[in-house]
């Protein structure tokens, strides 16, 4: 099978990503510089799949370096893309720490596909690209509105750039805007690291249930949604995951010419913050401590997906379902509180 490389291979969806490929039979590579994510958690994928990991822990906006990896690499056949700082917030209080790195690394990369004549390019975008949108569920032809956040600029950027790139160079590639992820793999090895305080809904969920957060805050309860709490479509990692597996099937088969597709990757189904609270709390059996707080900059109102492309032609189908994504979460939680390995050494700030 092709060697697929993945930049970004030791974050939260990279690390699931390489476990749904190899056991798709794929040879895999990561690229990581490890500034946020914790390499130990390859271990952790080896023990899943029964195969050893490379990583090249390396800065992909320093072009000389990211050279070199192609260099050494020449038979790859597919680049799947993560690497990019993700964190909405921080976004808001440092903008031009986004652009730098989210694009910069973006073009680095792509500079590299054209150079080895690389055919196939996926890109993590986001729901993010789609702003606040008139109307849901939205389809990858709903017109985007300006962006709540400089992360979701780079990412309606980064499409841009892969769109104008697809259409200079022949590489066919492929957008997939993911919607919420959430949960972690069922074996509990591997699921979301976030470093310091988390700002995603499940993690400050299990980290509250699990006693490391006192208290969690609910970011507004005044929106127009059925209880007030902003509205989301949460999609397990692994439902994701896959969804890469499909999209370098689907360029295998060749079964299209277009140079530049977009496809939403969500349940169809919106869920609120509370609901997915409840949800928590049903499945684990234990009562959250939280309250609700102001809203938070950059978040949007609503927004759930339409997925029926994403079924239709690449042969996609969400497996699992809310009440899953929060067990598996629990899971993992329970077992990094057990794990002082990985529990020690994760970074407690972002750099």
């Amino acid at each position: 099978m092709a060697k697929i490389l993945v930049t970004g291979g030791c974050g939260y969806i990279g690390t699931h990503t390489l476990v749904d490929l190899v056991e798709n039979g794929y040879e895999v590579i990561s690229v990581d510089n490890n500034k946020r994510s914790n390499p130990i958690i390859l271990e952790r994928v080896e023990k899943i799949t029964g195969k050893k990991m490379k990583n090249y822990k390396v800065d992909l906006c320093n072009f000389d370096d990211t050279f070199a990896i192609f260099q050494e690499n020449e038979d790859v056949e597919g680049i799947i893309h993560f690497a990019a700082y993700k964190s909405v917030g921080e976004s808001v209080e440092k903008p031009l720490i986004y652009f730098e790195n989210n694009l910069l690394s973006l073009m680095n990369v792509l500079k590299c596909v054209q150079e080895f004549n690389i055919p196939w390019f996926v890109f993590s975008s986001s729901c993010t690209v789609y702003g606040n949108p008139d109307e849901i569920p939205v389809t990858e032809t709903t017109m985007p509105k300006p962006a709540a956040s400089p992360y979701g600029y780079t990412k309606q950027m980064g499409e841009q750039i892969v769109n104008e790139f697809a259409k200079a160079s022949g590489t066919q590639c492929i957008l997939l805007r993911y919607f919420n992820p959430v949960g972690a793999h069922p074996s509990g090895l591997i699921g979301e690291l976030p470093i310091g305080k988390p700002e995603n809904l499940v993690p400050a969920i299990t980290q509250t249930a699990i006693g490391k957060i006192k208290k969690m805050f609910v970011h507004g309860n005044d929106y127009p949604t059925r209880d007030g709490s902003c509205l989301r479509d949460f999609i397990h990692v692994c439902d994701i995951a896959h969804a890469h597996t499909l999209s370098i099937k689907y360029f295998q088969n060749g079964k299209t010419d277009l140079l530049c597709e977009v496809f939403n990757l969500g349940t169809g189904n919106g869920v609120t913050v509370l609901e997915a609270i409840h949800s928590f709390e049903k499945v684990s059996g234990i009562k959250l401590n939280y309250d609700i707080g102001p809203r938070r900059p950059g978040d949007i109102v609503a927004i759930y997906a339409n997925n029926d492309l994403a079924k239709k032609v690449l042969g996609w189908e969400p497996k699992y379902s809310l009440d899953d994504m929060m067990s598996t979460a629990w899971k993992w939680e329970q077992r990094l509180r057990a794990d002082d390995k990985i529990f020690t050494s994760q970074p407690k700030e972002l750099n």
